[in-house]
């Protein structure tokens, strides 16, 4: 992570992405890079990481959905905005506050 300008976390939103999710931010805090979440397979867990980012004031980037079609795109090796036009807007987004972060 170090000579970057920013480093984005994905992680999914269980128990186990949680504990992940700590685990790096410990490491890119201490690193001193710039830094968001992306959250991935939202809606297959809770909303406890969401609810750590808005505490440590961490930026949420994205919520991505559990969408079984992200899926299949993924295992043809498909870009997801190619199969899923619809998704474009959001990685629009995403690339839009990323570039507030740098």
């Amino acid at each position: 992570m170090r000579d970057v300008d920013l480093c984005i976390l994905v992680t999914e939103p269980t128990p186990f992405g949680l504990h992940d999710l700590k685990l790096t931010v410990d490491v890119v805090r201490d690193i001193g890079v710039p830094f968001g979440v992306i959250v991935n397979r939202d809606g297959i867990g809770d909303d406890r990481v969401e609810t750590y980012c808005r505490e440590e004031r961490i930026p949420l980037l994205a919520k991505i959905p559990n969408d079984l079609e992200i899926a299949k795109a993924y295992s043809r090796g498909v870009p997801l905005v190619e199969a899923l036009p619809q998704y474009k807007d959001l990685f629009r987004e995403i690339f839009e506050k990323a570039k507030e972060l740098v």
